[in-house]
């Protein structure tokens, strides 16, 4: 297993309320000449989540990041003019809160992050520290 210290969110970056699968992020990313989908989870409209890249290997999501970190995205990040905006529904936000707790238990030194914590990007396009402030200060109480 690969050593683990950051978790990172990213959005898909496409409009509110738009279906986007596993498979065509994936395509995506072959397209820009990846080996495969850059995330290791997404997290659908319906808060199901499906693996991308396997955690074992190593992500394609945040330049210098990818090597000791996990992606997770969530469909969603834009409002319909292209503009950042949270847009994860109430299932998306359940799940990505259970999906954070048990990777964050499995890799209890990692701390969690935004990808706009490494890049002048709006991506999650909500601040992770303040969203998930609670959980991240549960496990570093943990350490």
């Amino acid at each position: 297993m690969r050593d683990i210290n950051k978790i990172i969110l990213h959005c898909t970056a496409t409009p509110e309320g738009r279906d986007i699968s596993a498979d065509t992020i994936r395509q995506w990313h072959l397209d820009r000449g990846w080996s495969d989908i850059g995330y290791h989870y997404i997290v659908y409209l319906d808060g199901t989540i499906k693996e991308g890249r396997p955690v074992e290997r190593q992500g394609a999501h945040v330049r210098g990041y990818n090597k000791k970190s996990i992606g997770i995205a969530y469909v969603g990040g834009c409002d319909s003019n292209m503009s950042p905006k949270d847009t994860r529904t109430t299932a998306q936000k359940i799940a990505i809160w259970d999906l954070l707790t048990e990777l964050m238990n499995r890799h209890i030194n990692s701390t969690l992050h935004g990808h706009n914590e490494f890049s002048s990007k709006a991506c999650p396009s909500f601040d992770v520290q303040i969203e998930y402030k609670d959980l991240i200060n549960y496990f570093k109480e943990c350490i």
